[in-house]
């Protein structure tokens, strides 16, 4: 909730940002500021606190560089105007900090910091991390640190505020503001702040490499601040107690509420968001505003969401916001944090005073991700799927990766595993992989295990997942010439690897593996009430089970690849022979020669998609039975089936088996999806649970790496391989972000018959594979048929 100046300087943000993303220039020698809280509270509760400075300047500085951060989130204004927003989400051994140069927002004469700074308390989202409420400041040189925190900031709670404990707990508390008890214009540089107490100064900063033991350490913001942006709605689709046209929408005509009545709005975005609603009113004293958001609306009778654009009986269920208004003018009020939606159901409950509503709408926000590569074809319904999917991928990307923007907003590894590919392929900004992968090698417990989430105030574990870490590191390294990150976890991933060892079993598989072991959502393998019992197959209660025994498999050849690119020869010849002995033992005692199979225990009692597609992966199966066996698994609807996250997995192992031209044909899910009006796609198939989840976006990154053929030929994309998979097109054209400029591709086929044309960036060389037949390819242009 901000007051009018507010919102008319909101439309600056996005230029603002550019100003914060520079590089910090260095980060300060020392700390000479303090941590500053409310006095005389606790600073672990839930609280929205307000923070006040003014000082004086006698010109205009062409400089002025400041460090800052907070406990949990600040948002810093400059003489009025909104000017950043943080801290980037971490955990308190790894606190983030910003750098902004505050000079183009200062003046000669008096000039007015002022932040609000919000503790989630006991009521924290999931993802959420704190040690207590903070504010910190610090000017970078002498002439900065007259605005650095200390006693000298003012400091009030603002008690409009109260927390709403909704249905979606993991995400953090909602809004229900007071706007009687709003200190409107507190930010503004007229406010009269002489009531407000002096802060107290409640620890001493410490840098991340300081000696100095201390509950949080700070280090620099490792990526952009977020993307923010106005969008408008796109329609009304009911209007209960009022009729409102559609230039209320495009902010081109206020609709006024009788009083004595109550209104509901069903306003539709037309596609799923993260944003910022904003709602701009006068009058109205006393009346109560709920705003709920949903991704998709429920059938009255079946409760289920069926067709995401149909509204025909159909009710809206979500989390909400109360706003209760005070009757002045022109109040604008804006969640804390970010909500996802489609659609926002506004219900309007009027007394008896005049009601004006000026305006509603929002401010998208995202990860800054930029589409820099593209996917055409001969098939245009691909072009929804890219469309969705990279939607999908935004959505699912913030200040970390995110399963899901609407229920958890957590970064799990299984989900980052596939984000980060699309990302780099897409965009070629690695910033979020990286800090994903610091984040998880943070998270990592004295058994070696990472967390199978980070961060996260919940603990849980997946051991699977900490294998999909080491595969995203040996994703970064084949895509990314970066050796000093790469080489920097080696020990922790041979924590991981020693890990597992200690579970192998004198049969040659796993045994009886600790935590919760998922692997899939098929509905054979259900939630159960209880992590350790869901999503779980086969032999992971018991032992041998050779999805997970598998899975180690694949790891350890990733693994021993790392370690011998950086000299560690001799563990990286043990862990392939490890790798060698458990995909021989697994075979021999998993493999049903009656059915040409691969059970999922030596009892031979379940068959899924899943192990099979892992002993193609991992090499257990032999080469020349690869095709045949991956063609068995899809014919036979009998065993248990991937769901939409596994299946990227099924498609891997179909382009190494050489079945990569089948890809076309294996994306009915998504077409299944799309035809229910589905604009992200979802968790898994119907009924799912979430409408946007990350890792159903994997075709944006199979339309480039499997259709188009685009891989790396060599770690750090030294080199790539062009190995098209059209299947039934009969042209695509596609272009994959490199670190070195984009690769262009545009392929026909006719009668067997390849045309290509192919334009690499300067330095880059590869090949062109196309039926067996191998093409050189050099830097820039080249025009080739190949029969």
């Amino acid at each position: 909730m901000r007051n009018t100046s507010f919102f008319l300087f909101i439309t600056l943000f996005l230029n603002l940002t550019a100003v914060a993303q520079q590089p910090d220039p260095t980060a300060p020698d020392h700390w000479d500021a303090s941590w500053i809280g409310p006095c005389n509270t606790s600073l672990k509760r839930y609280g929205v606190f307000l923070f006040r400075k003014e000082f004086t300047l006698s010109d205009k500085p062409q400089s002025f560089i400041v460090h800052l951060s907070a406990d949990n989130r600040y948002q810093l204004f400059v003489n009025g105007k909104s000017v950043i927003l943080g801290p980037q989400r971490a955990d308190p051994a790894h606190w983030r900090y910003e750098t902004i140069d505050l000079a183009p927002f200062l003046q000669n004469g008096k000039n007015v910091l002022a932040a609000w700074v919000w503790n989630q308390g006991e009521q924290a989202a999931w993802a959420q991390l704190s040690q207590q409420t903070g504010l910190l400041i610090q000017g970078h040189s002498k002439t900065e640190a007259v605005v650095n925190t200390n006693h000298s900031w003012r400091v009030i709670e603002n008690m409009a505020y109260t927390p709403l404990a909704n249905v979606n707990h993991i995400v953090g508390p909602f809004d229900q503001v007071f706007a009687q008890r709003y200190p409107w214009g507190w930010e503004q540089p007229t406010f009269a702040d002489e009531q407000w107490l002096p802060a107290c100064e409640t620890e001493r900063p410490v840098p991340f490499d300081s000696a100095e033991k201390a509950s949080r350490k700070l280090t620099p913001r490792n990526i952009p601040l977020l993307e923010e942006r106005q969008q408008r709605f796109a329609r009304i689709r009911r209007a209960d107690g009022i009729k409102v046209n559609m230039a209320f929408l495009e902010g081109n005509e206020a609709i006024n509420i009788p009083t004595w009545s109550t209104v509901t709005l069903l306003i539709d975005q037309d596609s799923l968001t993260t944003a910022y609603p904003e709602l701009l009113v006068s009058g109205g004293r006393g009346a109560k505003i709920t705003a709920t958001y949903a991704e998709a609306l429920f059938d009255t009778k079946s409760g289920q969401k069926g067709n995401r654009n149909d509204v025909t009986n159909k009710r809206i269920r979500g989390d909400y916001d109360v706003f209760l208004l005070d009757g002045e003018a022109k109040r604008l009020y804006r969640p804390l944090w970010y909500r996802t939606f489609r659609y926002v159901e506004l219900t309007i409950e009027n007394h008896q005073n005049p009601l004006t509503i000026h305006d509603y709408s929002s401010r998208f926000t995202a990860y800054p991700f930029v589409e820099k590569a593209s996917f055409f074809s001969s098939d245009s319904s691909l072009a929804s799927m890219w469309r969705v999917g990279w939607r999908t991928a935004r959505l699912c990307a913030n200040e970390t990766y995110m399963d899901c923007p609407y229920y958890e907003q957590l970064q799990y590894i299984g989900d980052t595993r596939i984000q980060a590919l699309i990302s780099l392929y897409v965009s070629g900004d690695d910033r979020l992989m990286r800090n994903a992968i610091q984040q998880f090698a943070d998270s990592q417990i004295p058994e070696g295990l990472t967390s199978s989430r980070y961060p996260s105030n919940v603990h849980q574990v997946i051991p699977p997942f900490s294998l999909f870490w080491i595969t995203m590191i040996h994703d970064y390294w084949m895509h990314r010439r970066d050796d000093a990150f790469v080489k920097s976890y080696l020990n922790q991933i041979q924590e991981v690897v020693q890990f597992y060892e200690k579970y192998v079993n004198k049969q040659g598989m796993l045994d009886k593996m600790p935590y919760w072991n998922f692997v899939d959502w098929p509905n054979e393998w259900p939630w159960k009430g209880q992590e350790e019992l869901s999503g779980i197959p086969a032999g992971a209660l018991d032992g041998n089970s050779a999805i997970l025994t598998l899975q180690y498999v694949l790891a350890l050849r990733q693994a021993a690849a790392l370690l011998t690119a950086y000299g560690e020869k001799t563990e990286a010849i043990r862990y392939a022979q490890l790798a060698n002995k458990l995909s021989q033992d697994t075979y021999q005692l998993c493999w049903d020669s009656s059915r040409q199979q691969l059970a999922d225990t030596p009892a031979k009692t379940e068959y899924s998609q899943h192990a099979n597609v892992l002993a193609v992966l991992a090499d257990a199966i032999p080469k020349v039975q690869q095709a045949a066996l991956l063609q068995r698994i899809v014919a036979d609807k009998t065993i248990i089936q991937c769901t939409i996250y596994y299946r990227f997995y099924l498609n891997q192992a179909f382009l190494k088996a050489g079945l990569g031209s089948q890809y076309i044909g294996m994306l009915t899910p998504w077409k299944q999806m799309l035809s229910l009006g589905l604009t992200t796609f979802a968790e898994r198939p119907e009924p799912t649970r979430s409408d946007c989840h990350a890792w159903s976006a994997s075709p944006v990154y199979d339309f480039l790496a499997t259709v188009c053929g685009i891989k790396p030929a060599a770690p750090g994309f030294r080199r790539v391989r062009v190995n098209p998979q059209l299947g039934s097109l009969t042209w695509v054209s596609g272009s994959v972000s490199h670190s070195l400029g984009l690769i262009e591709v545009k392929f026909s086929q006719k009668n067997g018959v390849l045309t290509a044309d192919i334009k690499l960036p300067a330095t880059l060389t590869g090949e062109l594979v196309w039926n067996n037949k191998r093409v050189k390819l050099h830097d820039g242009s080249q025009h080739l048929v190949v029969k």
